[in-house]
């Protein structure tokens, strides 16, 4: 079973986000802020993807993108960046990060399907 880590600030957002990713097969993993995420990633052998929040207390979700990418994996995982920031240059800031795709707040199940499909997770 594949592995995806949500991580959002919001327990409404993450409930979401854990039905979807579990409707869709994946074993699911939750984190508060990046550096809870950090440490989660570091723990487990391996996760497929992230859904990732940008705006979070304690460490947000670009910081972390940027350490998970600096991070030694054997494989890194895909990154989907799930955020109100939604101006250009912003966009550009995470995917030059290492984000592989950026979604819109408020969203639905069928967008998170199409940008997995699209990372190669599903």
């Amino acid at each position: 079973m594949k592995k995806i880590l949500l991580v959002d600030d919001s327990r409404a957002v993450r409930a979401f986000m854990r039905k979807v990713a579990s409707s869709l097969g994946f074993e699911t993993t939750e984190a508060e802020n990046g550096e809870q995420a950090l440490g989660i990633v570091r723990a487990m052998k391996r996760v497929d993807a992230v859904l990732l929040d940008w705006n979070m207390p304690v460490m947000d979700g670009l910081s972390f993108l940027k350490a998970l990418r600096r991070e030694p994996l054997e494989t890194q995982p895909a990154v989907v960046m799930c955020t109100t920031e939604n101006e250009m240059p912003r966009i550009v800031e995470a995917m030059s990060a290492g984000a592989n795709e950026y979604i819109m707040k408020p969203f639905t199940e069928e967008i998170v399907r199409e940008k997995l499909e699209g990372v190669g997770v599903l």
